[in-house]
């Protein structure tokens, strides 16, 4: 397409959450009138690696499009666009009021509405694992409340960092025989990788509670969910504002979605032996 507006969308890595966003976010521009008969949309993928993510975004910076999309908080932090937890990453001075250019949907879901999901699946639960990725400030910041949360209701935590991928068996294999379950944040580096995760998980039994829809339906047994679809929608809704005229992104608070999904991974919880309760099993997307 020869546009007239250029648009850069930039996403950390691939999987099946941040490919949803980056969908709803290219829809939601083309029902809004910029679609690719109007706009050159210009897709690239670091695929998870930091200085592929750097060349990207200084290419973009150099082509000056009108709008970035970055999708996932690294790649916000490189481009400065697209954020879990906006403030801590230091890419606006608060999320009312970003101040600067940058603005954006939050894909952050209630902590403590996750933990209870989980307290219901696994009652008689003690010890909780917890896995993310030590460079992802979106997933200490939500280490950090899960900690929390079982500190008040006296849960012990046994916490793991990786580095990349790489890591990911090794770190599930020392939580063997210690926890009763897994709690996996809205991490990149660990949702590109569920199946490596599972394998180890399933063999010992170990139920694994994760932050996004997406890693459950990858084999996770259970998540409490934004729509990844509807936030990119919600991303491009916003974006074309901005292309409008409508708004500006220092004075556009940081949106966040106010409904979540339950979703259930039935073929995972009959390899683990359990049963959902009846009241979480009606309302939930079980898949």
């Amino acid at each position: 397409a020869s546009g007239e507006i250029e648009i850069g969308v930039v996403q950390i890595v691939q999987h099946g959450s941040l490919d949803e966003a980056n969908r709803g976010f290219v829809d939601a521009l083309k029902e809004r009138g910029y679609g690719p008969d109007k706009v050159e949309i210009e897709q690239e993928n670091a695929q998870g690696d930091q200085s592929n993510l750097k060349t990207i975004v200084s290419r973009f910076k150099a082509e000056k499009p009108k709008l970035i999309c970055a999708i996932a908080t690294p790649a916000a932090q490189a481009a400065a666009n697209e954020i879990t937890d906006y403030t801590s990453a230091k890419l606006v001075q608060n999320d009312e009021r970003p101040g600067g250019n940058v603005t954006g949907v939050s894909d952050f879901a209630a902590m403590d509405a996750q933990m209870e999901l989980a307290g219901k699946l696994i009652p008689q639960a003690k010890h909780v694992g917890l896995i993310y990725c030590s460079s992802e400030v979106n997933s200490e910041v939500q280490a950090n409340q899960m900690k929390d949360y079982c500190k008040k209701h006296g849960l012990a935590v046994e916490e793991r960092t990786v580095n990349n991928v790489n890591d990911i068996q090794q770190v599930a294999e020392s939580l063997i025989g210690k926890v009763d379950y897994i709690y996996v944040p809205t991490d990149n580096t660990l949702a590109s990788s569920i199946p490596t995760l599972m394998k180890i998980t399933d063999a010992n039994k170990i139920p694994v509670i994760v932050g996004a829809d997406i890693m459950a339906k990858d084999g996770a047994l259970a998540a409490l969910s934004v729509d990844y679809y509807r936030l990119g929608k919600q991303t491009g809704e916003l974006a074309a504002d901005i292309l409008d005229g409508k708004v500006k992104p220092e004075t556009s608070p940081i949106q966040h979605q106010k409904d979540y999904t339950i979703v259930i991974n039935k073929q995972d919880a009959e390899i683990l032996g359990l049963t959902i309760p009846e009241e979480i099993a009606k309302k939930a997307n079980m898949v």
